[in-house]
């Protein structure tokens, strides 16, 4: 069904996945609502500095009636009341107070529009200084949807025999390299069958019994360490695997009853926008890492793709989190991007996590950003409403001091002895104001900033 259509004559038969608070649009409605409540660590200063200003203030205003009270001309308790009051006044600190949560909660607002979800305020000040940004492979620099290319097969099996029993047994498994092998065999149309002793190995693949055979199917690793293989099939095979990860293709070994049968090869195209987004992150002086449980020569190929220097391959999904550990320990301020559930807690380790939209709902909910859309670009977005939300919020601090140091003595009568020029209150109250009103509208420029 197309939005926006009138269904005239007929029936429809609509199924809605999400309904309620599941949809993206209430979503994405909450995390920027939850955003704008969060505080940014930038506004400590504007908490510090109010701790001292409001006693400041008072004693600003005991002194100017004493002063007043003392020195002032007749009728001198009516002149220091005045001015006092004055005092108050003008320097009230709702400038001050708004000078943060405004710009977060217009940036935020603006980030939304532009496909960033914002989850807190620390997020968005944090990267505008990330120096490192570490992706994962799958499902972000590439589209996350692999297809099966090759096929090679050892006598006596053929390439639809292997194929079928694999795909019985990736069946079970929820990895995208088990996906594209699942779908290569419902294109051909091949029968599949239940599978018994299901077990799945998080980084190495899986293995049960199909019909009357053991099946295994994942990394060489998994045949060699796992199931102590030693067929010397294995190793023709894994010749031809070299020649199909250089061409950037990822491998997956089939074995059956303990002997090698086939080497499926797996390519997952690079995203369409990945290019453009490693070419503006790196004009911005961005150090990029990929991470990936690819064979290295698989990885490499990508690489040299996309243009990344540093990448480390073969890394189990607990290994993400201690590269992560390993770079911010060098003093890095270090953002990770990826999509999968095995990426969580790496994306809670960085300093910012990035989830993508297109991803799984455990790596949004570990994560401080979420690009909507899955698209790269989106984080060159993101770094820029960073950076702008955080000059917008210095700009408001400035403009919140600035009004203080000149108001408060100009309130106190300092230029009464040179020019006889007093404030009057109602004069205070409108400039007191006014400097409110200068902070909300510097910050609503944030509306229109350029991404």
């Amino acid at each position: 069904m197309t939005g926006g259509t009138i269904n005239g004559t007929g029936s429809i038969l609509m199924q809605a996945q999400h309904v309620g608070r599941e949809t993206l649009l209430a979503r994405i409605v909450q995390m920027v609502s939850d955003a704008q409540r969060t505080r940014a660590p930038i506004q400590r200063i504007a908490d510090v500095t109010a701790a001292y200003f409001v006693p400041l203030v008072v004693a600003a205003a005991v002194v100017t009636a004493v002063a007043w009270a003392v020195w002032g001309p007749e009728p001198k308790l009516a002149y220091a009341l005045v001015n006092a009051v004055a005092v108050l006044i003008i320097a009230c600190p709702c400038a001050l107070g708004l000078a943060t949560p405004m710009s977060i909660m217009v940036g935020t607002g603006r980030g939304a529009t532009a496909g960033i979800l914002v989850r807190n305020a620390e997020a968005l000040e944090v990267l505008g200084k990330v120096d490192t940004l570490v992706f994962d492979k799958t499902g972000t620099l590439t589209e996350g949807k692999p297809q099966l290319i090759s096929i090679r097969f050892m006598p006596p099996w053929r390439d639809e025999d292997i194929l079928r029993l694999a795909a019985s047994v990736e069946r079970g498994s929820e990895h995208p390299l088990a996906s594209a092998v699942v779908a290569a065999a419902e294109r051909r149309q091949l029968k599949l069958s239940p599978v018994r002793e299901f077990r799945s190995m998080t980084g190495y693949g899986v293995s049960g019994s199909v019909e009357e055979y053991q099946v295994a199917v994942g990394t060489s690793a998994l045949l060699r360490e796992r199931l102590m293989l030693a067929d010397q099939s294995l190793g023709v095979l894994e010749e031809e695997a070299v020649r199909l990860r250089r061409e950037g293709q990822t491998t997956v070994f089939v074995a059956i009853d303990g002997k090698i049968a086939g080497l499926f090869g797996v390519a997952d195209p690079v995203k369409s926008s990945t290019k453009e987004a490693v070419r503006l992150l790196k004009a911005q002086g961005v150090h990029l890492v990929m991470v990936t449980g690819d064979h290295q020569l698989t990885a490499d190929a990508v690489a040299k793709q996309l243009g990344i220097t540093q990448v480390h391959a073969s890394v189990l999904p607990d290994h993400k989190g201690r590269i992560v550990t390993e770079l911010k320990s060098k003093g890095r301020v270090v953002a990770m991007a990826g999509d999968g559930i095995n990426d969580a807690p790496a994306l809670a380790l960085a300093d910012v996590g990035i989830a993508m939209g297109t991803g799984t709902d455990v790596a949004m909910e570990s994560a401080g950003i979420t690009l909507v859309k899955g698209d790269l670009r989106a984080l060159v977005r993101a770094k820029r409403l960073s950076q702008a939300t955080m000059r917008n919020i210095k700009q408001n601090l400035f403009f919140a001091f600035v009004y203080n140091m000149v108001g408060v003595p100009l309130a106190a009568g300092v230029l009464y002895p040179i020019w006889g020029l007093l404030l009057n209150p109602m004069i205070a109250s409108a400039a007191m104001t006014f400097s409110s009103v200068s902070v909300i509208s510097n910050a609503l420029r944030l509306r229109y900033v350029e991404l």
